[in-house]
C-alpha cells in the first residue's frame, strides 16, 4: 500500500510540475543591435561592422522558451512581423504585423517564383579562431498548418559569404513553410514532418505558451574549415507571397560559438503527460503482482 501511495504522489508531483512548466515566452522588443549580437554571441568569434535591415519591432530578445516548449531557452527572435506577437500563448490563429518594409533579394534566390516583403536582417562581419561556426535555432510562423504548401512560403536565411546554411539537416534545402511542415490538412503531403511541431489552433492546439502555430525541433546551422580572416553573415527572415501573418526565427543565445552548443532535448507536454500517466500504471501493476 505504501508503494501505491509513493507512485500517487510521484506522478502527482511530476504531473503538477509539467503542467505548470508550460509557461509563456517572454520578449523584449529590441533597444539597439548590439543588444541581439551580445545575445547570441559564443566562445570563439569576434565580430565587427554590425547592420540591421527592417523595423525595430520586428526583432527582440527572449526568455522562458523552453517552459513554453520551443527547447531554445533564451536568446534572440527575428520576425518578419512585430516580435511582441510572440510575447503570449497562441491566441490567433492568424498573427500579423504588417511593418511595410521591402523583401531581400538574397532570400528570394532562396524560394524560386516567390517574391519576399517584410524581410528583417541582421549583418555583420565575423572571425572565428577555430575556423568553424555553429549556431543553434527554431523556425515558426502563423502560416501553417492551413498556408503549407500554398503560393504563401515564409522564408528565412543565414547566409555566410554568399552560402545559406539555415538548412533541413542532412539535406541542402532550405527551411521555409512549404520545405518542413506537417502537410495541409494535417498529416498529408507533410515534407520532413520529423522535424515538425504543431501548435494549431484549428489541428488541436494550442499546445505550447507561444503564439506561432508550428515550429521546426531545434537546428545547428554550421559551417566548417573556413579560412583564417574575416567572414559575413547575413541573419534574415521575410514573408512571401503577401505581407500577411508573422514568421519568427529563435536563435539560441550564447550559440554563436566556434564549436558547437549541445542541444537539449526539451519534451512536449502530451509527451510528458503520457510518459508519467503510463509510470503510474507500470506502478501500479508492479504492485499487483508482487501481491499475487
Amino acid at each position: 500500500m505504501r508503494k501505491v501511495l509513493l507512485y500517487c504522489v510521484i506522478v502527482v508531483f511530476y504531473l503538477t510540475m509539467a503542467v505548470s512548466a508550460n509557461a509563456d515566452i517572454t520578449v523584449t522588443p529590441m533597444t539597439n543591435v548590439d543588444d541581439l549580437i551580445n545575445s547570441i554571441m559564443g566562445s570563439g568569434i569576434t565580430y565587427s561592422n554590425v547592420t540591421y535591415t527592417g523595423a525595430d519591432g520586428a526583432s527582440g530578445t527572449f526568455t522562458g522558451g523552453n517552459s513554453a516548449g520551443i527547447g531554445i531557452d533564451t536568446g534572440i527572435v527575428l520576425t518578419s512581423g512585430l516580435a511582441s506577437n510572440v510575447d503570449n500563448s497562441n491566441s490567433s490563429d492568424g498573427i500579423t504585423g504588417s511593418n511595410g518594409e521591402p523583401g531581400d533579394s538574397d532570400l528570394d534566390t532562396l524560394i524560386p517564383g516567390y517574391a519576399t516583403h517584410d524581410a528583417t536582417a541582421l549583418e555583420f562581419d565575423f572571425e572565428s579562431l577555430g575556423g568553424n561556426l555553429y549556431f543553434n535555432y527554431v523556425f515558426g510562423s502563423d502560416e501553417y498548418n492551413e498556408y503549407t504548401n500554398t503560393s504563401y512560403n515564409d522564408v528565412f536565411g543565414f547566409i555566410v559569404d554568399g552560402t545559406n546554411i539555415a538548412l533541413i539537416p542532412g539535406t541542402t534545402i532550405p527551411v521555409s513553410i512549404n520545405n518542413v511542415n506537417g502537410g495541409r490538412p494535417l498529416g498529408t503531403n507533410a515534407s520532413y514532418p520529423e522535424y515538425y511541431n504543431n501548435n494549431d489552433l484549428d489541428d488541436g492546439g494550442p499546445f505550447f505558451s507561444f503564439e506561432y502555430d508550428g515550429f521546426t525541433d531545434v537546428f545547428t546551422a554550421q559551417i566548417t574549415g573556413l579560412t583564417a580572416g574575416t567572414h559575413h553573415i547575413k541573419l534574415a527572415i521575410a514573408d512571401a507571397g503577401d505581407y500577411a501573418l508573422d514568421s519568427g526565427v529563435f536563435i539560441q543565445g550564447g550559440s554563436f560559438s566556434d564549436e558547437q552548443t549541445p542541444i537539449v532535448p526539451v519534451p512536449v507536454p502530451g509527451a510528458v503527460l503520457i510518459g508519467l500517466i503510463g509510470l503510474s500504471i507500470a506502478g501500479i501493476k508492479l504492485r499487483k503482482y508482487e501481491t499475487d
